[in-house]
């Protein structure tokens, strides 16, 4: 019988040594740089301060562990990758350093299983190098969760595919060398049929960027968040992602794998939350002695800490599952964090923005910017309500409706048969009496 919460010493030692790194090599680059830098390889750090942490990351294959070997990764899973992200969540520019951020992971993915040779020797392998970056090009102005109402066209014309119509909250587009974009190339069918998926160079001619959107409390202008306009934008017919009307059978490898990736670094945010909690409960002084003392601040405590051991305990069945049976077998664990990634935040962050008081609220503590990112885990890679319907759809396939006219847990018919069971004994125990 297999049944064990621990980690091998051998990965400890890593998860250690990433715990170090990321503390005193890449929070720094938080403190210092805006976040946007992250994804723009224009800017000085990518060629001065950013590839010798990378190249340390890669001397302890520590790099792209999202993919196994045959993939151009090392093979770590999903569960160790977990472990790794919840140290990763701490830092904007750790998941870079390490080659396994979003949206190039998820799109490295689709491209490690359907891409061509070609393909992945144009896109995969710079993408897995750390040279470029990508974007995934999905949502649409009108079209939330909704892909029935794309209107995004893509049609073939000779040796070339042409795109036509608008993309919505493309992330990265503006710093991205290639965008994977979903259209629909037949319309004539269900939109999951009749759905596709191409790889498209961000130079190519007919693209505009209508504006960068960004997030609450950036300044306009300065998002990352693309409105895209593909004006009869023409790509050669290779560059086909699989086969026609496959796009959404494609999306589950990304998507699957992004969702618990944004739950895995949730951890990490969480407990950084959970961790300034506790310092302030402990230093600050009202009515006589420290918040600690007071029994509101212990629920919001221990309320936070169970919580977050709940959340991160799913999270690592999540990946456990996702390691023996693969995305499409563990939809509903996928789901499942996916429904809790925003309220653990939304709870935890909170309880720590409240107990800071005045300080919580500024833009001297970190919190506002991570309780900005609670709506954020609602919304992206599908609405919390979309998921939770996949939970409750999974569920019921292993039930089904009662035989009768009363439920299977009905008293009177169930104590009758207990009552015929045992009537030896009963009668018995009636003539004792």
């Amino acid at each position: 019988m297999a049944w064990d919460f621990s980690t091998d010493p051998e990965f400890q030692e890593k998860l250690d040594w990433i715990d170090e790194f990321v503390r005193e090599e890449i929070e720094p680059l938080d403190l210092a740089f805006s976040s946007h830098l992250v994804y723009d390889r224009t800017h000085e750090i990518h060629r001065t301060v950013i590839p010798p942490l990378q190249e340390e990351v890669k001397k302890r294959d520590l790099w792209a562990c999202h993919l196994g070997p045959d993939l151009g990764g090392l093979g770590y899973g999903q569960l160790k990758l977990a472990l790794m992200n919840e140290i990763l969540g701490r830092s904007q520019f750790a998941p870079m350093v390490f080659g396994c951020q979003a949206p190039d992971s998820g799109n490295a993915e689709i491209l490690a299983h359907y891409g061509t040779d070609e393909q992945k020797a144009k896109y995969l392998q710079p993408l897995l190098d750390g040279k470029i970056v990508s974007c995934y090009s999905m949502t649409e102005p009108q079209a939330g969760s909704d892909p029935q109402q794309f209107k995004c066209r893509v049609t073939r014309d000779g040796d070339e595919y042409v795109i036509d119509g608008e993309k919505w909250f493309s992330s990265n587009f503006r710093y991205a060398s290639f965008a994977i974009v979903m259209a629909v190339s037949d319309p004539d069918v269900p939109v999951y049929q009749g759905t596709s998926m191409l790889l498209v160079p961000t130079d190519t001619p007919g693209i505009e960027i209508i504006r960068n959107v960004g997030l609450a409390g950036e300044k306009p202008g300065d998002g990352s968040h693309a409105y895209v306009r593909y004006n009869q934008v023409r790509v050669p017919a290779d560059n086909l992602l699989g086969g026609e009307g496959q796009a959404f059978a494609i999306a589950q490898t990304r998507l699957g794998g992004g969702r618990i990736h944004h739950a895995m670094r949730t951890v990490g945010v969480c407990q950084r939350a959970l961790d300034m909690m506790c310092e302030r409960a402990l230093s600050r002084v009202t009515q006589g002695e420290v918040l600690a003392k007071k029994q509101m601040v212990q629920e919001k405590i221990a309320d936070s800490y169970i919580q977050l051991q709940q959340f991160r305990l799913m999270v690592m069945h999540a990946a456990w599952t996702l390691d023996q049976v693969g995305s499409k077998t563990g939809r509903m664990e996928i789901a499942m964090v996916k429904v809790l990634t925003p309220q653990v935040l939304h709870d935890i962050v909170y309880k720590a923005l409240h107990i800071h008081g005045s300080l919580g609220t500024s833009n001297e503590m970190p919190l506002m910017g991570m309780w900005a990112m609670m709506p954020v885990m609602g919304i992206a890679d599908g609405p919390t309500e979309v998921h939770k319907i996949t939970v409750a759809r999974q569920v019921l396939k292993g039930y089904k409706p009662s035989e009768g006219l009363f439920p299977s847990a009905h008293l009177p018919p169930r104590v009758e048969a207990a009552r015929q069971k045992f009537a030896d004994l009963l009668e018995h125990e009636v003539a004792q009496h």
